[in-house]
């Protein structure tokens, strides 16, 4: 195997190409603070680390610690661990590999960021084991994804406060949302391994609609978000543009079923994360 081929194995592990869900998030809060007080080249740097290789720790992980379950899985059965192209002993060393990069640069944004790294690993890694335990396991990977901006606002000001709070509602709503509806794919799977997701408790139906409401929430924070830094108009337009992605992706799922879901989990997902991110930055140098 060369080493593109390599690289490109352990990128697919990971799932790098999703980095676009929790990234443009973190960067949004960036710009915010950003125009109140000023920020170094050398934190968003450090920033971007930290957010890349906690979500590489938390992937590699849930990979490892799914590996059997996967296997089990006829949908995911082609895994890189289960179909032997990774080993578990490796996986497991990417996780240990990024939690220190992770801890690392977040010594660099500073003591206040340092003493709270482990509990952000706590929360990033237990997602993994959420699925055994209860269907509020996408609530939990909204968390995961939410500390995100969150830990953007505390490393860059060093301070509790409510202000990035609606952004961070906005994050576990959508994910828990599209979380949800991936989940879908797994229902009948979930119910037969007594592993527990929204879709198999309460069945796919009440899950989309469980899911559409969760994106109608995410929507309204992002209002909020956009009152409590008051915003201008290209805000306005990026949340539209976000909300018209979430429309496009339950019609999708609706009209041609659940076949689409995994087309329509990354790219309308996706595209909506950065979009929106463009529109944030482009209100304000505007």
């Amino acid at each position: 195997m060369t080493l593109t081929q390599r690289l490109a194995v352990w990128g697919s592990l990971v799932k790098f190409s999703h980095s676009v869900f929790a990234l443009p998030f973190a960067l949004m809060m960036v710009v915010f603070v950003a125009s109140e007080r000023a920020v170094s080249a050398s934190q968003i740097v450090l920033l971007i680390l930290c957010v890349v290789s906690a979500r590489t720790a938390a992937m590699a992980f849930n990979r490892f610690i799914d590996a059997e379950i996967d296997a089990r899985n006829p949908r995911t059965a082609k895994r890189e661990i289960p179909a032997g192209l990774v080993t578990k002993g490796s996986a497991l060393a990417l996780v240990v590999a990024s939690s220190g990069v992770f801890i690392a640069g977040s010594f660099g944004l500073g003591t206040h960021c340092l003493v709270l790294s482990p509990v952000v690993l706590m929360v990033l890694l237990g997602y993994s084991l959420m699925k055994r335990l209860s269907s509020w396991c996408h609530v939990v990977l909204g968390l995961a994804l939410a500390l995100a901006p969150g830990g953007v606002w505390y490393a860059l000001t060093a301070e509790w406060s409510w202000r990035p709070v609606p952004l961070m509602v906005a994050v576990i709503l959508w994910v828990s949302g599209f979380d949800i509806l991936y989940s879908c794919q797994d229902a009948e799977f979930d119910k037969e391994q007594s592993l527990f997701s929204v879709p198999s408790v309460l069945g796919i139906e009440h899950a989309t609609k469980l899911s559409i409401l969760l994106h109608v929430l995410s929507v309204i924070a992002l209002v909020m978000n956009g009152v409590i830094f008051h915003v201008g108009g290209v805000y306005w337009l990026g949340v539209a543009i976000f909300a018209a992605f979430l429309v496009s992706q339950h019609r999708t799922v609706h009209t041609v079923g659940l076949s689409s879901i995994d087309q329509v989990f990354f790219t309308r997902n996706g595209a909506a994360s950065i979009a929106l991110f463009v529109c944030v930055t482009l209100d304000a140098v505007v």
